[in-house]
C-alpha cells in the first residue's frame, strides 16, 4: 500500500500562529497549577498538632477508607469471656431489652483471629452506623421486621447465612453464645484508621478536669465499671461486677472512656418474649463525661445528622480530645 505524499502546503497564517500561541498558554497555566497546589499541600492534611483518632470526620476526606467492620457481641453472663474484644479501636456499650447490656466493637486498624459470641442487631445499630461510609455489620440474626430495615440501610449486612465460610460455633459453649467470627475471611485486609470517620480526635488532654480512680456506669439490669491503672496507663473494665477479659486471659483495658449520656426510648419492636427493644438515639446533643489519664473531663457530644460523626468539645466549646488508644462509649441514659 503506498501511502499519499501531501505537498504544496500553504504558508502559517496569522491565525494559526495565534491559535498555537494560546495551546501553549493553556499547557502551562496547567502546569503551574498542579505545581502550585503541590506546594500549597493540596492532599487536606492538618497541621494544628493535633490528629484524628480512630479516623477523620466524613467531610474531612473526599475518597473516604475501606469499610469498618462493626460486630455485634453478646455481653451477658454465659457468654463471657469474649474473643477479640482488646483488639477494637471502639466499643460501644449499648442497652438493650431488660435492662441488659449488649456492645458494638468496631474494627479498622487491626484483626483479631476470632470476634465473638456474634449476636443479633437493633434498630439503633443503623444510626449509629450511619457516621460511616458503608460499613460492614456483622451478626447473628434480627428480628424478622426489622430486616427490611437493614437491607436498605447503607452497610454490609453479614451474617452466617450470608457469609457461613466467616463464622463458625466454638465447641464447650452453649447456644447461643457459641457464634464465632473470623474477620479476616469476611473482610481481607484491615482498611486502616481512615476507615473510622467518627470524628473523634486524639491529642493533648484539656486543663483542668478531676482525679478519677474508678468510675461505674449502670443499665437498668447491667453494669460497667472502669479502674484506673497508673502502671498500664489504661482503664481496667470490669462487667457486672467481674473483670472483662478475653478468650486469651487479656483484660480488656481503653486509654479512653466516654460515658455519652443520650436519649433511650422504647422503639417499635420486641425480642421473642415480647420485651420491648429500646432505642438508642446518638443524632442530637447532651452531657459527656470523657475519661483519660486517670482524670475526668466535663464535656459535650453533638451531631447534627446521622452521616455526621459525634464531636466531643468541653464547655467552652474547645475539643475535647482522647488519649491514644482504644475508645470505648457506653451510651448512658441521661436522668
Amino acid at each position: 500500500m503506498t501511502r499519499k505524499r501531501v505537498t504544496g502546503a500553504a504558508p502559517r497564517t496569522a491565525r494559526a500562529r495565534t491559535a498555537r500561541a494560546r495551546t501553549t498558554a493553556l499547557v502551562v497555566a496547567a502546569l503551574l497549577g498542579s505545581l502550585l497546589a503541590a506546594c500549597t499541600g493540596g492532599d487536606g492534611g492538618s497541621d494544628d498538632g493535633s490528629s484524628r483518632r480512630p479516623g477523620r470526620s466524613p467531610d474531612e476526606s473526599a475518597r473516604p477508607a475501606g469499610p469498618v467492620l462493626a460486630v455485634k457481641i453478646d455481653n451477658v453472663g454465659p457468654a463471657r469471656p469474649q474473643a477479640g474484644l482488646d483488639t477494637a479501636d471502639v466499643v460501644f456499650a449499648e442497652q438493650v431489652e431488660g435492662g441488659l447490656s449488649r456492645l458494638m466493637a468496631l474494627y479498622a486498624t487491626r484483626y483479631p483471629e476470632s470476634v465473638g459470641p456474634v449476636r443479633s442487631a437493633r434498630e439503633s445499630d443503623l444510626e449509629l452506623l450511619r457516621q460511616f461510609h458503608e460499613p460492614t455489620l456483622a451478626f447473628s440474626g434480627a428480628q424478622h421486621k426489622l430486616l427490611p430495615l437493614i437491607d436498605r440501610a447503607p452497610l454490609r449486612a453479614a451474617t452466617p447465612e450470608s457469609e457461613p465460610d466467616a463464622f463458625y460455633r466454638a465447641p464447650g459453649r452453649p447456644a447461643p453464645h457459641d457464634l464465632f467470627l473470623r474477620p479476616r475471611a469476611l473482610m481481607g485486609s484491615a482498611p486502616g484508621a481512615d476507615a473510622l470517620t467518627t470524628g473523634f480526635r486524639s491529642g493533648a488532654a484539656p486543663p483542668g478536669g478531676t482525679s478519677e480512680s474508678a468510675r461505674t456506669v449502670r443499665f437498668p439490669a447491667a453494669r460497667f465499671t472502669f479502674t484506673w491503672s497508673g502502671d498500664r496507663r489504661r482503664w481496667l473494665v470490669s462487667t457486672d461486677g467481674r473483670p472483662t477479659v478475653t478468650t486469651g486471659g487479656d483484660r480488656v483495658a481503653p486509654a479512653t472512656v466516654v460515658v455519652q449520656y443520650v436519649s433511650v426510648r422504647a422503639s417499635r419492636f420486641h425480642d421473642y418474649l415480647g420485651s420491648t427493644t429500646p432505642y438508642t438515639e446518638t443524632v442530637g446533643a447532651g452531657r459527656a463525661e470523657v475519661l483519660r489519664d486517670g482524670r475526668a473531663y466535663e464535656g459535650h457530644w453533638k451531631r447534627d445528622t446521622a452521616t455526621q460523626g459525634t464531636k466531643f468539645t468541653t464547655p467552652d466549646g474547645a475539643p475535647l480530645n482522647f488519649a491514644k488508644g482504644q475508645v470505648w462509649v457506653v451510651l448512658a441514659e441521661k436522668p
